[in-house]
C-alpha cells in the first residue's frame, strides 16, 4: 500500500465513523450535536456580556456527546461494541466504560432551557431578561439556538445589618466587616446565598451551636433608585430561642472503643477513667488518656466554636489508630446554657500485615519493581504509636538513554516508630488541627550493582514532622546518621577508576550525621486557582558539632576517624520551587527551578558522593543521559566517562518548563523544555571548565521534547522523546546546536534523541 492509498483509507475510515453514529440511532431520533448562544442588547457592556455568556453555557442541559477533531470517538465505540449479551466481558466493558451513549434530541427541552437561562440572568441582577429559543435540523443531527436580550443589571446601592440589641443580631451585625455584600456589586442570588453561609460560619465560632444558614433572610427594596437596591439582612422572627443562644462545654465524654451493636456505651464502674476535664469509658483499657487531652481542643467552659470542633476531629483521625470518628454535642442536664460533647471511636486492627508490589522511577534513569512486606502494629505502648517494620527486595533497568547493563538488585529492612506528639525533655505543642510526630528510623539496605560493586547502607534518624497547616509541612530530624560501605568491587569497576578517578568516590566508604531541616509550602491542592505554588527547601548540617567539638581540620592533617571512617563534615542547601499555571480544563503550564549548593569544611574537602548533585536523567534534564552533564564545561561524554556517567557537583541549577494538556481519555500530552547545570567550588585537575565562575550562565544545557503521559488513576506511566539544543561541553560559540537538527538523519537520531521511561511526572 503505497502513501496515497493509505491517506485515502485513513480519511475514508474517519468519513465513515463520522457518518456511522446516526446510523444506530432509534426511529424518528436525531442526534443532538449542542447549542449556540447569543447575549444580546444594548443595556449591558461587553464584558458583562461575555461573562454572562460564560455563566449561561454551563448552566445549559443536556450536553453533547464529547468530540475530538469534529469527530465522536466514544460515541463510535458505544455503537460498535453493539448489545453485550452479558453484564461483563469485553464488549461489555467497552460500552460502558469507554463508550458512551448518543444524546438524543428528544431530551431537549426549549422552553426549559428558556425559563433557565432566564431565571439565572435575573438571579444575577439582569431583571426583565427576555429569552428566544429555536432549533435547526441537519439530516440526522440536530443543534439548538438560544437568544439572551438582559436588562441593565441593578446594583447595590447600601448594605443594612440588624440593628436591634439582642444577642444574635449584635452577633449578626458584628460580621459585616468582611460581608461579601458589596456596594457598587451587582445583585447576586448566588452571593446572598453565600453571606449567609459566611454568617453562620461566623455565628459557629461564637457559641452558635444550633443556629444555621436558614434562619436568616436578606430582603431587597429596588425602589431606592434608578436600577439599584438595598439588602437588609435580618434573623427570621420565627427562629428558635435555642438558635439565638450562645452554648459553652460541660461534660466531654470519650469511647475509644465504640462499636455499633455492642455494650460499650453501658461501661462498669472500673472502665470509668477521670482525666483532666475528660470522662474516658475504655474498658479494655486499650489507649492511655493523655492522649485524648493531645487531640481534643474543647476544655471545659470554652465557648463553642466550629474551629475547636473540626480540629478535634481531624486529630482523631489524623492518630491513624481509627476506623471511625464519630461526634456528638448535646443539651447538658445542668443549669444555664451548656453542651455536653460525646467522643465515639472504633479502632481499626491494631496489627496488620501487608503486601506491596511498587512500580518506581529513580534519578538515575532506572526504572523497576519493589516488593515491600510490612508489619504494622497501630498501638504499640497503649498511646497510639505506630510501629511498622518492613523488609523490601527490588530490581532496577536502565531503560531509558543509554542501557549499559549495569543492572541494580536491592534488598534490606526497615523499622520505624511514629509517636502522635513531641517526644522531647521540653514541652512542645502544636496548635494546628495535624498531629504532630516524632519518628525513629532504623534501616539496612544492600544494593549489587552488576558487574561493578556492591554497596552496604546503614541509616538511622530521629526527628518530628509536624504541619502548621494544609499548606506548610516541616520536618527537622535532630541526628540522621548514613554508614555506606563498598564490597565485591570488580575488577572491571577498578580498571576504570584508572583510567577515570572520579568514579573512586562512588566506592568510598562514608559516615554521615547531623541534623537536616526541610520546609514544605503547597497550595496546588486548590483546584479552582489558576496559579498554584510548591515549595521545598532543605538545609543539611552534618558533622558540624563533632567537626567543632574535635577541632577537625583536614589541611592540617587533623582528621578525625569513627569506626576507621572519616566522618563527614558540611552544609548543604537545596530550593526547589514550582509553579502551576491552569490554562484550562484539561490543560497547564508547570514550571520548576532548582538552586543547591554545597560546601564541605574542617574534616572534609568535599561532599561525600551521596550528598552531591547531580543532574540529567527522566526527572531533570531529559535530553542527557542521567548523571551525565557537567559538571561545568566538562565533558561527561568523553570516552573515559561514557563507561558510567556519574558526574556530580557543589552546586546545581536547574530550569524545566512542561506545557502538559489531554489528549484523548487517559491519554495526557506534553511539550517541554529542560536547562541547567552542575559545579564545583574548587578546581579540579582531572575536570578542566567544572568550576563556577560569573559565566554560569554561558554553561547551561538545554534541552526540549514531547511526551505523553497515560493516567491509569493508580499510576502514571510516562514517555518523553527528548534532544539536546545546547551542548555546554562544546566550544564556546557551538554549544547551540539547533542548526544541527535533523531528524531525518540516523546518525543524527542516534547520537541526540533520548527516549524516557518513567512512572509519574518529573516534577
Amino acid at each position: 500500500m503505497n502513501k496515497t492509498h493509505l491517506l485515502y483509507f485513513l480519511f475514508l475510515a474517519l468519513f465513515v465513523t463520522s457518518c456511522s453514529n446516526t446510523k444506530f440511532l432509534p426511529e424518528g431520533e436525531l442526534l443532538y450535536t449542542g447549542a449556540t448562544l447569543k447575549v444580546e442588547g444594548n443595556e449591558t457592556t461587553k464584558k458583562e456580556k461575555k461573562a454572562l455568556k460564560t455563566a449561561l453555557k454551563e448552566i445549559l442541559r443536556p450536553k453533547p456527546n464529547s468530540s475530538f477533531l469534529g469527530l465522536r470517538p466514544k460515541l463510535f465505540i458505544y455503537n460498535l461494541a453493539g448489545t453485550p449479551k452479558k453484564e461483563k466481558g469485553w464488549r461489555y466493558w467497552l460500552k460502558t466504560k469507554v463508550g458512551e451513549p448518543p444524546v438524543l434530541y428528544s431530551k431537549v427541552d426549549l422552553e426549559y432551557s428558556k425559563s433557565v437561562l432566564q431565571n439565572f440572568s435575573e438571579n444575577s441582577g439582569y431583571f426583565n431578561t427576555k429569552t428566544e429559543a429555536d432549533s435547526t435540523r441537519h439530516g440526522k443531527k440536530a443543534t439548538a439556538e438560544y437568544i439572551v436580550k438582559p436588562g441593565k443589571q441593578y446594583k447595590i446601592r447600601e448594605v443594612k445589618f440588624p440593628t436591634d440589641s439582642s444577642i444574635i443580631s449584635s452577633a449578626v451585625r458584628n460580621t459585616n466587616r468582611r460581608s461579601l455584600l458589596k456596594k457598587d456589586n451587582g445583585y447576586s442570588l448566588d452571593v446572598i446565598k453565600e453571606e449567609r453561609v459566611r454568617i453562620d460560619t461566623r455565628l459557629k465560632e461564637k457559641g452558635f451551636f444550633y443556629f444555621n444558614p436558614d434562619y436568616l433572610i436578606v430582603q431587597v427594596d429596588s425602589t431606592v433608585a434608578d436600577h439599584q437596591l438595598d439588602l437588609i439582612v435580618k434573623v427570621k422572627d420565627e427562629t428558635p430561642k435555642l438558635a439565638e443562644t450562645p452554648f459553652k462545654i460541660n461534660k466531654i465524654i470519650v469511647y475509644p472503643n465504640y462499636s455499633i451493636g455492642s455494650d460499650s456505651l453501658k461501661p462498669n464502674y472500673n472502665s470509668i477513667k477521670k482525666y483532666h476535664d475528660f470522662t474516658i469509658i475504655d474498658q479494655e483499657n486499650l489507649f492511655k488518656p493523655r492522649i485524648f487531652d493531645r487531640a481534643l481542643y474543647f476544655k471545659k467552659e470554652d465557648l463553642y466554636n466550629r474551629t475547636n470542633h473540626n480540629l478535634s476531629l481531624n486529630r482523631l483521625v489524623n492518630l491513624g489508630t481509627f476506623k471511625f470518628v464519630k461526634n456528638q454535642f448535646k443539651p447538658s442536664d445542668t443549669l444555664g446554657n451548656y453542651l455536653d460533647a460525646y467522643y465515639y471511636l472504633t479502632p481499626l486492627p491494631k496489627k496488620s500485615l501487608r503486601l506491596e508490589v511498587l512500580a518506581k522511577t529513580n534519578s538515575a534513569n532506572y526504572t523497576g519493581t519493589e516488593l515491600n512486606l510490612n508489619w504494622s502494629n497501630r498501638n504499640a505502648f497503649r498511646g497510639a504509636e505506630l510501629l511498622t517494620i518492613s523488609a523490601f527486595g527490588g530490581v532496577e533497568v536502565q531503560v531509558s538513554g543509554q542501557n549499559n547493563g549495569f543492572n541494580v538488585y536491592r534488598v534490606g529492612t526497615e523499622a520505624n516508630l511514629v509517636w502522635p506528639r513531641f517526644v522531647s525533655p521540653f514541652k512542645l505543642r502544636s496548635s494546628s488541627g495535624f498531629v504532630p510526630k516524632t519518628k525513629a528510623t532504623l534501616g539496612y539496605e544492600f544494593q549489587n550493582r552488576t558487574k561493578l560493586y556492591s554497596l552496604q547502607t546503614f541509616k538511622g534518624s530521629f526527628g518530628y514532622l509536624w504541619k502548621a497547616s494544609e499548606k506548610k509541612e516541616h520536618l527537622l530530624n535532630v541526628t540522621e546518621i548514613t554508614y555506606a560501605s563498598p564490597q565485591n568491587v570488580t575488577p572491571l569497576y577498578r580498571e576504570q577508576i584508572v583510567a577515570n578517578p572520579s568514579l573512586g568516590k562512588v566506592i568510598e566508604k562514608q559516615l554521615i550525621f547531623g541534623p537536616t531541616y526541610s520546609f514544605t509550602y503547597t497550595n496546588t491542592l486548590q483546584k479552582r486557582t489558576k496559579n498554584t505554588f510548591y515549595y521545598k527547601g532543605t538545609i543539611d548540617l552534618a558533622g558540624n558539632i563533632a567537626g567543632l567539638a574535635t577541632g577537625a581540620n583536614l589541611k592540617k592533617g587533623d582528621t578525625i576517624k569513627l569506626f576507621d571512617v572519616p566522618f563527614s563534615q558540611f552544609i548543604k542547601i537545596e530550593n526547589d520551587f514550582r509553579h502551576y499555571l491552569k490554562l484550562g480544563p484539561d490543560s497547564q503550564l508547570a514550571s520548576r527551578i532548582i538552586v543547591g549548593a554545597g560546601f564541605a569544611y574542617g574534616n572534609s574537602n568535599e561532599l561525600p558522593f551521596i550528598k552531591q548533585f547531580f543532574i540529567g536523567g527522566t526527572n531533570s534534564l531529559r535530553a542527557f543521559r542521567a548523571r551525565s552533564i557537567g559538571p561545568g564545561t566538562y565533558d561527561g561524554n568523553a570516552a573515559a566517562s561514557s563507561f558510567l556517567a556519574d558526574q556530580s557537583g557543589d552546586l546545581k541549577l536547574e530550569f524545566n518548563t512542561e506545557y502538559r494538556a489531554k489528549i484523548y481519555g487517559l491519554v495526557k500530552g506534553a511539550l517541554f523544555l529542560d536547562a541547567g547545570n552542575i559545579w564545583l567550588l574548587q578546581d579540579n585537575p582531572e575536570k578542566p571548565g567544572a568550576k563556577f565562575s560569573k559565566n554560569f550562565m554561558n554553561e547551561l544545557a538545554v534541552g526540549a521534547g514531547a511526551g505523553l503521559r497515560f493516567d491509569f488513576s493508580f499510576l502514571i506511566l510516562r514517555t518523553d522523546l527528548a534532544f539536546p539544543i545546547r551542548k555546554p561541553y562544546l566550544p564556546d560559540g557551538q554549544r547551540w546546536v539547533l542548526d544541527q537538527i535533523n531528524f531525518g538523519s540516523g546518525t543524527w537520531r542516534k547520537e541526540n534523541l533520548v527516549f524516557n521511561l518513567a512512572i509519574g511526572y518529573p516534577f
